[in-house]
């Protein structure tokens, strides 16, 4: 059973893990619009950067940065912030890497920037939410909204459509991070060494493009592993029902999807390590899983309106309420 504490002025809640459930079914989505053509998604790519001005959007949705981490491509994601003037932006969980902070100090420039690019959109009127994860969970000991950004566990964030998404990192269902976090540790460790490999790979080749891709396709067939083992997905969508929501916004396993799962939408923002990912709601209510450099790797179209429908069945009563 789940925990579930009203919610505050902010109109988060918090939800304890869930117990062991059986992994959901999957079925097709109602609304995905499915993976992109390669055309299309470079036309996207190239719409992004043509594009004499920031482009305008509702929500923008970013997670596992991992700042202090050698290997985080925050340089990439400040590049994309530039890009966009988003109305919110939700950092959703490992934004900061204390374990590798506790660690080794290490602190770039080019993160410097990226807050600075922050407060440029606060400034603006942009509002700023953060959910901390496993990587930045000292942050979770401040939960307040302190002006500048709002810091909760967890938010209630309702499309331009209507829908309703839980949005929160996702380490809190990851059966093995709750039960056995020396494990996810150790592979912590272990994996900073393969990205190093990787990285210098891909250098001695001449390889500038995707450094991490061998990473990212590795990494991909583990975590198919351990959702299957944590039963993460299937948790993660319970949680989002419990609070009456359409789907769910994370990050945390660092694999950018959009899915469904009985009814239930299913948006994993991915991360800023190996796939430089990103969720862009639009003013309708409909969802772009982007690249960094605006390539288009899945979407999620916008709820149908009511109102429409109903023009379809009774359009004298449509057109009296138009």
């Amino acid at each position: 059973m789940f925990t579930l504490e009203t919610p505050g002025a902010s109109g988060a809640a918090t939800l304890a893990p869930p117990a062991r459930r059986p992994a959901l079914p999957r079925r097709e989505p109602t609304w995905l619009a499915g993976a992109p053509s390669e055309a299309a998604s470079e036309a996207a790519s190239e719409t992004a950067h043509k594009s004499p001005g920031p482009r305008v959007v509702r929500s923008l949705f970013v997670s596992d940065i991992h700042l202090g981490c050698r290997h985080s491509q925050a340089r990439e994601l400040l590049e994309l912030l530039e890009r966009h003037q988003p109305e919110k932006v939700y950092l959703v969980g490992d934004f900061i890497d204390g374990w590798k902070l506790k660690r080794r100090w290490r602190w770039l420039p080019e993160y410097d920037a990226l807050l600075r690019r922050l407060m440029q959109l606060k400034h603006s009127g942009t509002q700023l939410f953060y959910t901390p994860g496993n990587h930045d969970n000292f942050l979770r000991g401040f939960l307040a909204n302190f002006g500048v950004v709002e810091i909760q566990d967890q938010f209630v964030h309702e499309a331009a459509d209507g829908r309703r998404y839980v949005v929160t990192h996702g380490d809190q269902f990851d059966r093995v991070e709750q039960e056995c976090q020396w494990l996810s540790l150790v592979a912590s460790y272990a994996y900073d060494v393969l990205l190093t490999a990787n990285w210098l790979g891909n250098r001695l080749r001449g390889k500038k493009h995707d450094p991490y891709a061998f990473c990212a396709a590795m990494k991909g067939r583990v975590k198919r592993l351990v959702k299957h083992v944590s039963e993460f997905e299937g948790s993660i969508v319970q949680s989002a029902r419990q609070l009456n929501c359409d789907g769910i916004i994370c990050g945390h396993i660092h694999v950018p999807r959009i899915d469904e799962f009985e009814g239930v939408v299913y948006l994993n923002t991915g991360d800023w390590v190996e796939n430089c990912s990103a969720l862009v709601e639009l003013a309708d209510g409909s969802f772009d899983l982007i690249r960094s450099d605006g390539r288009l790797l899945s979407r999620l179209a916008a709820r149908p309106s009511r109102l429409v429908i109903d023009a379809v069945d009774e359009p004298i009563a449509a057109a009296v309420a138009v």
